[in-house]
């Protein structure tokens, strides 16, 4: 298998469907010609036209409202929004109609389209280039979201949101854009929505993540399971929503202790969620209080991004107090 990183395994996942199935389009800011700021669409228009990869005004609510009525006509659209703190303008149209169109329709009207973006920080991109708002699209009811951590992964779960009939947010780790690299399978295959993965089995404590953070958390658990001796499973949960309660619950039962890393600020983050449901469903289990690594409550810094986010010594930190604890 050719080994390929996350921008080329989106491209390459883009081309499969393209190529597939004629009502796949492709578009956004500087999508067509250009191939997209980080490239992922490179190439696209020069293999299927300017009919089926094209560039848009700088207009968000713009891009998001037509890939609605495509949609809804019969066409599958992939738009991109440049940078996720760029998609505000298109929250109404995201979350008001393309969100509801299924039940405002009373299932007459489906919505079948995939909003591509790159999220989070690591590129010292300062606060509006760097933002994580993947829990106010999760609170959403009628989206579906996904995050990739890896190019097999991104590839997979790409093909997987295109031909899924529900709207899809699906945002792209910019930092690990090209930095994570591996075996990426060509031609056809697919992640199902909302199976996470088990990166590592431990018993000593699990670690909940995804994205970028998934690397983040990786390098931290291999430097503690050989310094010492401790344990840990980390779940890449690669779906956000629908997300994988049983594998966590699952890991909890097993381990007892269980800590929560993402990067978008604490308070009422995505780890909130997941600590809420395992004391919910799994509160005998534990033997430690639920913990979350997290960005911080404030805007994203640009000079002091690397504070902000959740590092090595902060996970550490985390893990020590659960098994101490």
């Amino acid at each position: 298998m050719p080994k390929m990183n996350i921008i080329q395994a989106i491209n390459d996942a883009l081309r499969v469907e393209m190529r597939r199935d004629d009502r796949v389009v492709v578009f956004g800011e500087d999508v067509g010609k250009f191939g997209g700021v980080f490239r992922a669409t490179q190439g696209l228009q020069d293999e299927f036209g300017t009919k089926r990869s094209f560039d848009t005004p700088l207009s968000e609510t713009a891009i998001v409202g037509a890939a609605i009525g495509m949609a809804i006509n019969g066409l599958i659209p992939v738009s991109e929004i440049q940078f996720a703190d760029f998609i505000y303008p298109a929250f109404d149209q995201i979350v008001n109609e393309a969100a509801k169109m299924r039940y405002r329709s009373g299932a007459e009207l489906s919505c079948p389209m995939v909003i591509r973006t790159p999220y989070g920080g690591g590129i010292r991109g300062g606060h509006y280039h760097s933002q994580s708002p993947e829990a106010l699209f999760v609170h959403t009811p009628g989206l579906k979201v996904v995050i990739p951590s890896t190019p097999y992964d991104a590839k997979g779960l790409l093909i997987s949101a295109i031909r899924d009939p529900n709207p899809v947010i699906f945002l792209e780790p910019k930092r690990v854009y090209r930095a994570a690299r591996g075996e990426v399978p060509n031609g056809d295959y697919q992640i199902p929505l909302g199976e996470a993965k088990v990166l590592v089995e431990g018993e000593d404590a699990t670690i909940v993540t995804y994205g970028a953070m998934v690397h983040t958390v990786m390098d931290a658990v291999d430097k503690i399971s050989a310094s010492d001796g401790i344990t840990v499973e980390v779940i890449d949960l690669r779906t956000l929503l629908p997300w994988d309660v049983e594998t966590v619950l699952s890991s909890v039962e097993k381990t007892g202790r269980v800590a929560i890393v993402h990067e978008a600020p604490r308070t009422c983050g995505y780890g909130a969620e997941i600590a809420a449901t395992i004391a919910e469903k799994s509160l005998l289990n534990l033997q430690a209080p639920v913990l979350r690594v997290a960005g911080l409550d404030t805007p994203f810094p640009y000079t002091l991004e690397h504070e902000y986010l959740p590092n090595e010594k902060r996970i550490r930190k985390v893990l020590n107090d659960l098994i101490n604890y």
